[in-house]
């Protein structure tokens, strides 16, 4: 399935006020996620990463329980391929555990703007994976976005930290994720989707979380624990119900708007901006993944009109 296309439930065409509807729930996503990355980075000085994870997932799971459990009883966990929903869980378990370990050392939006290489990646998986033809336009892109990449953790440079190579693990394993995701059947709701990674991350932070628990500080801290959780489940859940309702290249672009407000967020908890080498592969990255996006929109046209998508 082409990239960033929307689960096979949805429908094929969408009306103004369906579009209208999922731009709104991109714009939540877009809005909270960047308050959960900072939230982590934030918590990182003082307490462990396992940590971190259990009360991004352990909340994620209390509060998808306590939103579907009543409308959905136990059905909220019957699914029509289980061992595929734990598959794509644990996908998003590794990405996630990159992600937070990374931020300890690297700072909210250069972590992001690398973690965008994730589209880039599905491309380049699309042909072995999802049997697509990649054409020459969309290869250069991905190379023109790792190059982009590469800019922002200059190989060798006075600023290149290894934990910039657990943000390529992140986008690896997020990018396998929505393969996984688009190679399968999507029969089930977005509320047994959502449910699966939250119980599969909880309980494998759960085993760790014992060894290296340590106590909040404040009640500022453990208000931000319990916002994690909240705060990624809600995120996570517009995100793919804006993809259930809208266009996926209407939808994708607006994505990278996450990066514009880990930058604020980040300016006014840290007092940190990125710097002109972050800013300048940051732009490389973007404009290569919306070069892809259109590419993805055109080919798709020319499917639909029993055309050839030349120079995909």
């Amino acid at each position: 399935m082409p990239l960033g296309t929307p689960p096979p439930t949805s429908p094929a065409t969408t009306g103004t006020r369906d579009t209208i509807t999922a731009f709104l729930f991109m714009g939540v996503a877009i809005t909270v996620l960047p308050f959960m990355n900072v939230a982590a980075k934030f918590l990182s000085t003082d307490y462990p990463t396992t940590q971190i994870l259990w009360a991004r997932y352990t909340g994620h799971l209390v509060f998808m329980l306590l939103m579907f459990m009543p409308r959905h009883g136990l059905g909220l966990l019957r699914a029509t391929r289980p061992g595929v929903h734990i598959v794509r869980s644990l996908l998003m378990f590794v990405s996630t555990v990159c992600f937070f370990t990374a931020l300890r050392w690297i700072p909210v939006p250069t972590a992001s703007a690398i973690n965008f290489t994730s589209p880039l990646i599905v491309t380049a998986l699309a042909a072995p994976f999802l049997g697509e033809v990649v054409g020459a336009r969309r290869w250069a892109a991905v190379a023109v976005g790792f190059a982009g990449a590469m800019i922002i953790i200059r190989p060798g440079g006075g600023e290149t930290h290894w934990a910039m190579l657990l943000i390529l693990g992140t986008a690896f394993s997020y990018a396998v994720y929505q393969i996984v995701t688009r190679k399968t059947s999507a029969a089930d709701t977005p509320e047994t989707s959502i449910t699966y990674i939250a119980v599969v991350g909880a309980v494998l932070s759960s085993i760790a979380v014992p060894f290296e628990w340590v106590t909040p500080h404040s009640l500022t801290d453990a208000g931000l624990f319990c916002l994690l959780g909240m705060i990624g489940g809600v995120g996570h859940y517009f995100v793919i119900r804006a993809f259930q309702l809208g266009e996926a290249s209407f939808l994708a672009p607006l994505n990278y708007g996450q990066l514009l407000m880990v930058t604020v967020l980040s300016w006014l908890v840290f007092g940190t901006f990125p710097d002109f080498w972050t800013l300048v592969g940051s732009t490389v990255i973007v404009g290569s993944g919306l070069y892809i996006t259109y590419r993805e929109s055109r080919r798709r046209v020319a499917v639909t009109r029993d055309q050839p998508a030349s120079g995909d």
